[in-house]
C-alpha cells in the first residue's frame, strides 16, 4: 500500500485525491487543508465559468487539459446532479481596430479543436441583444457551474471511499526521511510515501519547505467583482468578454451569468497586499516583503506600469469600472452595479518578470508540486488530476 498526502483542499487538490482513490483503491489518501472547510480561496472566489480553452497556446497543458476538462466537468456534474449550464459566450470586438485580434483568436480556437464561429453584429445581437459589437466570436462549449458545490461533492465521494480528510491542518514543515515523507501540520504529523502539493496561493512556500527549488514565485493579484442589480440582469443572457490585448497580462473585465441567475462583472487585476488579500484593508507584512524583494515583480511592474495604474484606478472608481463594462453593453451605468466581493489569483512569475502562461507541475523524488494553476485550473481540475496520477509510478511505497 502506498501512502499519499495531498496538500490543499481547493478543487485541484480534491480532484487529485479523488483520482487517487478511483485509480488506486488499495492505497491510502490523506488531504490536508489549513482552513476549516473546502474551496476557501481561489476555488471559492472565482467566476464559476467552465472555460472552453480559446486563449491557450495549442499543444500546451492549458489547451489540452482545459478542452478535456470542460467535457469531463460537465460529465461529472451531470452524473452527480450538480447544477450547470452550457450557455456559450461571446468574445466581442467593439471597434474595427480589434478585428485582427479577434480573427487571430478564432484561428487559435480552431487550432485547439473548439466549436467556435466568427459572427457579425446582427448575429451577435441575436445572442446578446444589448451588446455593442462590430463582430464577435461565439464559443458554444463555454458553461457555468458552482465550483464550491463540485468541491463539496468531491469531498463527499472521498469520505465515502475512506480517504482521511483533515481541515485546520496547515503544513508547517516537510522532511524526507527513510520511513517516508514526514509532513508536519498544526494538527500533528502525517507520514506518506508521496507528497502532492496543490496548495495554490502557498504552493511555492510548501515546495520550499520540502526542499524543492522553485523556478518561480507566487505573486497574488486581487480580482474585484461587481454584480448587476436584479432589475438589470436582463441586459446579459450569458457570458460577454472583450477581445484580450496580448500586450497585457489579463483578459479584462467581462460579464458573466452565474449559475444562481445573478450576473457578475469583472474582475480587474490589482496587486494584492496579502496572499489572501480580498480587500485593500488586508495587509500581510510577510507577503508584502516577499513581493517587494522579488526582482521578478519589479521587472513585471516596469513592463506593465501603465496597465497597472489603469487597474488600480478602476479598482478605486466605480465610474471607471462601469465605463469599462459599457464598452460591451452601452446601457450599463454606475447605478446598475453593486460590489460583489473579490478573488485572489495565485500567479507564478519568473525572475525576469515573465508570467508563467501554462500550468507548471514540478516533480521531485516522491513529490509533485503544482506551482502554477490559475484559470482555467478549475475547469481543468479533473484532467489535471488525471495527468498527475497517470505519471506516478505503479509502486511508490518505500
Amino acid at each position: 500500500m502506498t501512502r499519499f498526502v495531498v496538500v490543499g483542499g481547493g478543487i485541484v487538490g480534491l480532484a487529485v485525491a479523488h483520482r487517487l482513490v478511483t485509480d488506486r483503491p488499495g492505497d491510502s489518501v490523506t488531504v490536508l487543508e489549513k482552513e476549516a472547510g473546502w474551496a476557501a480561496h481561489q476555488t471559492g472566489h472565482n467566476s464559476g465559468v467552465i472555460h472552453a480553452g480559446v486563449y491557450y497556446k495549442p499543444g500546451s497543458l492549458k489547451a489540452t487539459l482545459c478542452r478535456a476538462g470542460s467535457a469531463s466537468m460537465v460529465e461529472f456534474c451531470a452524473a452527480h446532479g450538480l447544477p450547470y449550464e452550457v450557455c456559450g459566450k461571446l468574445i466581442v470586438a467593439t471597434d474595427a481596430a480589434e478585428l485582427p485580434r479577434l480573427r487571430a483568436l478564432h484561428e487559435r480556437a480552431e487550432a485547439n479543436g473548439l466549436p467556435v464561429r466568427l459572427i457579425g453584429a446582427a448575429e451577435a445581437a441575436e445572442h446578446e441583444p444589448h451588446v455593442a459589437a462590430v463582430a464577435a466570436l461565439h464559443v458554444a462549449s463555454t458553461g457555468i457551474v458552482d465550483y464550491g458545490a463540485v468541491c463539496r461533492k468531491l469531498a463527499e465521494l472521498l469520505a465515502a471511499a475512506g480517504a482521511d480528510l483533515r481541515t485546520r491542518a496547515e503544513v508547517t514543515g516537510v522532511a524526507d526521511r527513510p520511513g517516508g515523507v514526514v509532513v508536519t501540520t498544526t494538527a500533528g504529523e502525517v507520514v506518506a510515501d508521496v507528497l502532492i502539493n496543490c496548495a495554490g496561493l502557498h504552493a511555492d512556500r510548501v515546495a520550499r519547505l520540502a526542499g524543492v527549488p522553485t523556478p518561480v514565485r507566487i505573486v497574488p493579484f486581487r480580482g474585484e467583482y461587481y454584480e448587476l442589480t436584479p432589475q438589470r440582469r436582463g441586459l446579459v443572457r450569458g457570458l460577454i468578454y472583450p477581445v484580450p490585448d496580448p500586450q497585457f497580462p489579463f483578459l479584462g473585465v467581462h460579464l458573466t451569468k452565474m449559475i444562481d441567475g445573478s450576473v457578475h462583472a469583472g474582475p480587474n487585476a490589482v496587486l494584492a497586499t496579502a496572499r489572501e488579500g480580498y480587500s485593500w484593508g488586508r495587509f500581510s507584512p510577510r507577503d508584502v516583503w516577499d513581493e517587494l524583494t522579488y526582482r521578478g515583480l519589479w521587472a513585471l511592474g516596469r513592463r506593465h506600469f501603465r496597465y497597472g495604474l489603469t487597474e488600480v484606478a478602476r479598482s478605486l472608481s466605480k465610474a471607471r469600472f462601469a465605463a469599462s463594462l459599457a464598452r460591451l453593453v452601452p446601457e450599463l451605468t454606475p447605478a446598475d452595479i453593486v460590489r460583489a466581493g473579490a478573488g485572489v489569483r495565485a500567479q507564478a512569475i519568473l525572475p525576469d518578470g515573465g508570467l508563467v502562461d501554462d500550468f507548471l507541475i514540478v516533480e521531485a523524488d516522491r513529490q509533485v508540486h503544482v506551482l502554477n494553476a490559475p484559470s482555467p485550473a478549475a475547469t481543468s481540475s479533473l484532467e489535471i488530476a488525471r495527468h498527475i496520477v497517470s505519471r506516478l509510478p505503479v509502486d511508490t511505497a518505500r
